[in-house]
């Protein structure tokens, strides 16, 4: 059986009816010796620092360098604190059971760096040894589809483009997880105070805007305007500067 898993379940319900698969299992369809399956985007992240031992935020622990990163399953938010999405915990074992079964696995995650991470992270946390193939495609139409299909990659090529992914995230948590907490020790512990790699420096553009609003001064200026006249035609120039 051909597993291909896609990154989500309205991609996966696409791709199988292209290929005539109609039969709906609990996580997938099948028929016409494919298997359909999907993530619901991200279904695994980067271990929280408690998993490393780093249990509640205390100066001595910073800088937190785990020196391997673990993969855990995604969390929700309850009324006891953060769970397993026990959705994703199914959907995690309805795809490791395709995999031990596959003749041949396909990726048809999106083309592109977290389309190959939330493939590459759901393979590894597996533990799944099985070559792969890659589909990329940037259309849906069912022509681009097939022709996908016929032309599919060895899940090599994409090595490069998983690991400037995989740093990405880990550089992500290495900001994000000591820098807030440093800031947030800092004050006092009194509330968390957020920093990342991105939304730290979009944060920083916000405010520099709203100050040059915050202390805009009017100024009296003045333009120069002349009326002209060329070929019997008139018009008015402005100065702009």
């Amino acid at each position: 059986m051909k597993i291909v898993i896609a990154e989500k379940p309205s991609v996966g319900r696409e791709l199988a009816k292209v290929f005539g698969a109609t039969t709906r299992k609990d996580g997938y369809i099948e028929g016409k010796g494919y298997s359909f399956t999907w993530a619901f985007g991200h279904l695994l992240q980067l271990a929280p620092p408690q998993d490393y031992g780093f249990i509640g935020w205390r100066k001595q622990h910073l800088p937190m360098l785990p020196a391997k990163f673990k993969l855990a399953v995604r969390k929700v938010k309850t009324k006891d604190g953060f769970i397993e999405d026990p959705a994703v915990r199914k959907q995690l074992d309805t795809i490791k059971r395709l995999f031990d079964e596959a003749t041949e696995i396909i990726v048809a995650t999106d083309a592109g760096r977290e389309g190959e991470l939330i493939f590459r992270y759901i393979y590894y946390y597996l533990k799944c040894k099985k070559p792969f193939k890659r589909l990329w495609i940037s259309s849906q139409t069912d022509e681009a589809i097939k022709d996908g299909f016929r032309n599919l990659k060895p899940g090599t090529d994409y090595d490069t483009l998983f690991n400037s992914a995989h740093c990405r995230s880990e550089s992500d948590w290495l900001v994000g997880m000591n820098a807030t907490q440093a800031l947030s020790i800092s004050a006092g512990n009194r509330s968390v105070l957020s920093l990342g790699r991105v939304q730290t420096p979009t944060l920083a553009m916000i405010c520099a805007r709203f100050l040059e609003i915050k202390n805009f001064v009017p100024q009296t200026y003045y333009q120069i305007a002349i009326q002209l006249i060329k070929d019997e035609q008139q018009f008015k120039a402005v100065s702009t500067s």
